[in-house]
């Protein structure tokens, strides 16, 4: 009986500290962001409690942009995370300043609640040398993601907004192709975490309450949202190429050679491509003469590149097996309400 009690006794604490122990909120491993090498799997981080649910960890917070970037009609799952006792330092116009410890987490699927489907993850991690971004790809269950630094293509099959069926071959970037789209004079930045990306539903405020963000002022700007019919259609047309292209084409990135600059405070018509004639005109301007021909959409080389999955003509050059046949009427119809040159 003396044996037997204590069998009992250790079934009682053994049980007992695995209670605990789940009551213990799962922490991220700063370190696997911070350190020199490459963790292999996406749990190696712990940024979620519950991986296949996404359910996020303590300092793990999502978000979603007002306008987002175009990426063959995937759904994304957005989430940022900064390290207990630190801030990020709010910027009215660039990226917000990120501390080193934190992470941008961007999960690519399919599908809508419990039916998404993820394909890739991939991660900015702010490292004492500056930003890393690493690919991860999930496994067919839906439980973890293994590292793929040179990227890879997946068989995809879905249905677009508009019912249509679709099959691609979806690329997951390589290390290389994630550090030409988030170059900015040399470095790598992050693109999406701006105030005016992420000034609706109280985003600003909540990470603010959250400990993650320093500060919201009450005038931080906003963006139009693309396919808002009430927004004005110069505004979300300007939103739709800021976030799409305005990454490389501006002053300090991978296309500043080509005159085209896209950000949303550029002024100047020619510089935005209006009655602007390209620097080099290969087959990527299809016969046109603009890269925006007022008042004719067809006539001008930015909706060519956009409709065209020719990876010698397709613009943006990465992220995209297909056209965004919305995002490309948008364009058309701002294009064609200029007056005519």
């Amino acid at each position: 009986m003396k044996h037997l009690g204590l069998v009992l006794l250790g079934l009682a604490v053994a049980t007992f500290a695995a209670a605990a122990a789940q009551q213990q909120p799962v922490q991220v491993d700063d370190a696997a962001i911070t350190s020199d090498h490459y963790p292999a799997r996406l749990s190696d981080y712990r940024f979620f409690a519950d991986l296949a649910k996404r359910t996020p960890a303590p300092r793990v917070i999502g978000y979603d942009l007002e306008t987002a970037l175009f990426s063959d009609y995937t759904v994304k799952q957005r989430f940022i995370y900064v390290p207990a006792g630190a801030k990020a330092k709010y910027d009215p116009a660039g990226a917000f300043g990120f501390p080193v410890g934190s992470a941008l987490i961007k999960t690519f699927g399919y599908g809508e609640g419990a039916s998404f489907k993820p394909l890739e993850t991939r991660l900015l991690l702010r490292r004492a040398s500056g930003w890393v971004a690493l690919p991860y790809v999930w496994n067919a269950e839906g439980t973890d993601a293994v590292l793929k630094r040179a990227g890879t293509r997946l068989a995809v099959t879905f249905t677009d907004p508009s019912g249509k069926p679709r099959q691609i071959s979806y690329a997951v970037p390589n290390q290389n192709q994630c550090k030409d789209c988030h170059a900015l004079a040399g470095q790598i930045a992050p693109i999406g975490p701006k105030a005016r990306y992420l000034n609706h539903n109280s985003q600003l405020q909540k990470l603010v309450a959250a400990g993650l963000l320093d500060r919201a002022p009450a005038d931080a700007p906003r963006v139009a949202r693309w396919d808002d019919p009430k927004a004005p259609l110069e505004a979300r047309a300007r939103a739709y190429l800021e976030i799409n292209c305005a990454h490389c084409h501006n002053p300090a990135g991978a296309a500043s050679n080509s005159g085209l600059f896209l950000e949303l405070d550029r002024k100047a018509a020619v510089t935005l491509g209006i009655g602007k004639r390209p620097v080099a005109a290969g087959r990527g301007s299809g016969g046109r003469e603009f890269a925006i021909q007022p008042g004719d959409a067809e006539a001008s080389i930015l909706i060519y590149r956009l409709r065209s999955t020719d990876p010698g003509i397709a613009m943006p050059e990465l992220g995209r097996a297909t056209a965004h046949d919305e995002g490309i009427d948008l364009l058309s119809q701002w294009i064609d309400s200029m007056p005519a040159r």
